[in-house]
This record gives C-alpha cells, sequence and structure tokens, in this order.
C-alpha cells in the first residue's frame, strides 16, 4: 500500500461543509464552492485558479495549530503576515513549486521501514487522543506483520516503487513548462513517507532562499490521508520557523475539476478503447483509492464526492466526443478489518463478470503515477480476477505522468496560483479541549490497552518480532 481520493462552466454546483483532524470531527472544510455566498462573503479574489466553483474560508486545523485560510477554486492562501526584509533593498524574486506525493519503497529493504512510516501518521491511522501512545507501537506492529507480503508486490514490479523516479521527471517536466509560460521556478520533490522527504525539501528550500512557494500535492482529489496529511507536516514545520512563517505560499487543495486533467483523462481513455475490437461495448471501469468509511462519514473528508464528481466530468468529456460506454466505479486497497468505501474493486469485478460483461477498460482514477497498485495490484491481481471471472478482453489505461497536456495544466495552474501566495500565519489555539470527554476516552484506552497487550502476545506476533530483530 503506498496510498492508501465541481461542475465546469454551465454544470451544477453543489456545496458542502466539511470537517476533519486527526481524530474526531474538528473544523470546517469547504471543498466545493459556493452559490450560497454573496460577493461579500468570499475573503478571495475573483481568480480563475481552477475551472470550476470557488471555496472559501477553508480553515485547516491541527491540535496545537489552526491556520485560516482563504481558498479560491481550490487554491489555498495563507492569511498574510507582514513580509519583513533584513535588507533595505528589494530582494530578487525566487519562485518555488513544490511537489508532494506519498514515496515508496526504492528497494526490498525499504519496505518495513517506510510501512512504518505510514501507519505511524495519525491521517492514517486515527487514534482517539488518549490513545495516540499507542501510534508508533501499533505502527511497528502492522509493519512487521505485513512487510513480508508487500514485499512480494514490490519484488514482482522490479523489486521496488518507481514513484520517485517518476515524480522526478514530473518536476523536471513542469519545470520546463513552466520556463515555456515564462515563468522561471525551482520545482522540489517533498515525499510524506519515503525519501525525499518533505521536511528535505523544505531544507532546500530554505537554502535556496524561495521568496514565493506554490505547494502542488499530486493528488487530484483532496483526502485527509493524502493532502491533507501533507499539509499538516508543512503547518508543523513552517509553525516554528522564521523565515518559513513569513514566506508567501499558496497550496492548490485539489485539482480534479481542471479542464485540462480532464480532458487527459478523456485521451487517454479514447485511445486505449480503440485498441478493442469492439470499443463501444467496453465497460470503463473506474478503481480509485479506498479509504475508510469513517475519514468521510465522521471526519468530513470530501474525497468521495470528489471522486464521483472527478467520474462525472470525465464521462461527459467523453459523451461530449461520442463516447457513451456504460462505467462504474470502484474502490481498492483496503487494509484491516475496518469498512472501507464501497463497492470493492475486487468484488465488482466478479459481479460483472458474472452479468456477462466481456471487455473492460480498467482506469486508475486517483493515480497520476505508476506505483504498485496500478503495476501490480490492478495489472496482476485484479486482471487475474477479471478474467477468471468471465471477462474476456481486459485493457488498462496508463497513469498520466509526463504526459503533456497533463503537465502543462498543471504548470497553468502554478501560474494561476503565484498571484495568490501569502505569508502564513498561526494560532496555537486548541479547541479540541472544548469537545474533550475524558469518561469516552479513559474507557477506549483501557479497552484499546488491553486489546494492544493481548496482541502483542500472540505467537503470531512474537514470532514476527523475533525474526524482525534477529
Amino acid at each position: 500500500m503506498e496510498a492508501a481520493a465541481a461542475s465546469l462552466s454551465g454544470s451544477n454546483i453543489f456545496h458542502r461543509n466539511y470537517r476533519f483532524s486527526r481524530s474526531i470531527i474538528r473544523s470546517r472544510y469547504i471543498a466545493s464552492g459556493s452559490r450560497y455566498f454573496s460577493n461579500s462573503d468570499l475573503n478571495t479574489q475573483n481568480h480563475s485558479v481552477f475551472k470550476g466553483p470557488n471555496l472559501s474560508n477553508v480553515q485547516i486545523q491541527t491540535r496545537n495549530l489552526r491556520l485560516q485560510t482563504n481558498c479560491a477554486l481550490g487554491v489555498c492562501t495563507f492569511p498574510e503576515n507582514v513580509m519583513e526584509s533584513h535588507h533595505s533593498h528589494v530582494v530578487e524574486e525566487k519562485l518555488g513549486v513544490l511537489l508532494l506525493n506519498l514515496g515508496g519503497p526504492e528497494t526490498l529493504n525499504d519496505v518495513q521501514p517506510f510501512l512504518y512510516n505510514l501507519f505511524a501518521d495519525p491521517d492514517i491511522i486515527r487514534l482517539p487522543r488518549l490513545l495516540r501512545f499507542l501510534q508508533r507501537p501499533l505502527a511497528k506492529l502492522i509493519s512487521v506483520l505485513r512487510a513480508p507480503k508487500s514485499k512480494e508486490g514490490y519484488a514482482a514490479i522490479g523489486g521496488g516503487s518507481p514513484l520517485r523516479k517518476i515524480t522526478d521527471e514530473q518536476a523536471d517536466a513542469l519545470r520546463m513548462a513552466l520556463e515555456a509560460k515564462n515563468v522561471r521556478a525551482n520545482v522540489y520533490v517533498g515525499m510524506r513517507y519515503w525519501f525525499p522527504f518533505t521536511e528535505e525539501a523544505i531544507e532546500q528550500i530554505k537554502r535556496d532562499r524561495i521568496t514565493k512557494l506554490v505547494v502542488l500535492p499530486l493528488y487530484p482529489q483532496f483526502s485527509i490521508s493524502t493532502t491533507g496529511s501533507s499539509i499538516r507536516v508543512l503547518q508543523r514545520i513552517f509553525k516554528g520557523d522564521a523565515y518559513l512563517s513569513r514566506l508567501p505560499v499558496s497550496v492548490i487543495l485539489s485539482w480534479y475539476q481542471r479542464q485540462g486533467y480532464i480532458n487527459s483523462m478523456a485521451d487517454l481513455i479514447e485511445k486505449e478503447l480503440g485498441k478493442f475490437a469492439k470499443p463501444e461495448e467496453v465497460m470503463i471501469f473506474f478503481s480509485a483509492h479506498g479509504v475508510p468509511v469513517s475519514y468521510v462519514e465522521e471526519a468530513g473528508d470530501p474525497y468521495k464526492d470528489q471522486m464521483e464528481e472527478c467520474i462525472y466530468l470525465i464521462m461527459q468529456e467523453l459523451k461530449a466526443r461520442g463516447i457513451g460506454n456504460d462505467h462504474t466505479l470502484a474502490y481498492q486497497s483496503r487494509v484491516g478489518p475496518v469498512q472501507w468505501l464501497k463497492p470493492y474493486t475486487d468484488e465488482v469485478l466478479v459481479e460483472i463478470g458474472q452479468k456477462g460483461v466481456k471487455s473492460l477498460l480498467a482506469v486508475p482514477i486517483s493515480f497520476v503515477s505508476e506505483h504498485i497498485e496500478t503495476l501490480e495490484e490492478i495489472d496482476m491481481e485484479y486482471k487475474h480476477l477479471a478474467l477468471e471471472s468471465g471477462i474476456k478482453n481486459w485493457g488498462r489505461v496508463p497513469a498520466l505522468g509526463c504526459n503533456s497536456l497533463f503537465i502543462s495544466d498543471l504548470a497553468d495552474a502554478v501560474v494561476e496560483a503565484l498571484p495568490l501566495a501569502k505569508a502564513l500565519s498561526a494560532s496555537t489555539e486548541n479547541d479540541e479541549e472544548a469537545e474533550y470527554d475524558p469518561v469516552r476516552y479513559l474507557v477506549k484506552m483501557f479497552f484499546g490497552s488491553i486489546l494492544a497487550f493481548l496482541l502483542l502476545l500472540t505467537p503470531r506476533v512474537v514470532l514476527a518480532f523475533r525474526n524482525s530483530l534477529f
């Protein structure tokens, strides 16, 4: 597991308030924009950053840090502090773009520590506050238990994840696309769970004395577990640094509704459909990375809504091209005993095979780079399951990678976000205390501790730890 996913002009625009935090419902995140606000309600200027609805008054809140943010069309700009200069003269502007991604193990020996970093993230395993002391032991437990199976998956695709190489290539392509638009910028790569870590990228940004930064997560749709987690890392780093806290920053929270992205996906689908003997009979099967249901229903993660809208926009574009194939959406890569977003990819493949579908085109929709979920899970596991279930003709749309239209559109998003960059300000106000129920959490801590203790005593866990240590 390497990851953990509005209508365009003239179409309907929906609005909903979203809330998310590490453990319980907190602040509101407005995921798509709003006809419900008057112009006087909006704190953002009328910049067409995305070809879609405006986002406004976003609040992203961590345990000890709340960043009041204004969002115009998916771009989050931090409230402005007075920029101080140690020099009386004007400093030459140096632009930076930070690409955020999850990262992946580059060798089989990296798999277990990578999994530890993944599961140690409170946005991946969301424990109640008083159970957070179990975060690292639980991450160690899960990573040790899952490492053997994960190593088999990475071994099947060459012994490691290609994500770093591809992301570096995307960074170079984006830099050149920006130069073609007369924008000179340094482009950095920051991974959440493996090298180069986000912290390393930020240190390089400081050394290069960047004066304005655009943060571009390589996740089309926003989720707590992807973009949200990476933003929290940035919040923590910026909070304690005098230079960074004055740096003008613009964060592009999501970009699934950009016309360039929609067109790029439609182009790839249209091309792959053309390889079938009877393209009009092919079922278009969108497979997105899943998230636990609790993220959506309890924490207000907008991922599911954004994913469904993204697919709607792609299918509308295909329909405009005369392509009216049947399509469906399912979610892959679930882990553990909790309920994840449904329907599940493996179950749907069996169902549609039993219903007589003979031709299927798999579309990895929440991924813009090839990695284990596409190369092993889709290309090997799901393909085998589909053929076994009665599907005769299988195809798969490649990830966007360095697709020229896609990269050019990302460059446009960066250019459009630059004027919105403002300096970050932080508040140490902590609203979690007001909603804290000590009795509830003491009960959870008691039973959680017993469960953790019992798990640690099981023979399989003891053997796994012994094998990993000796």
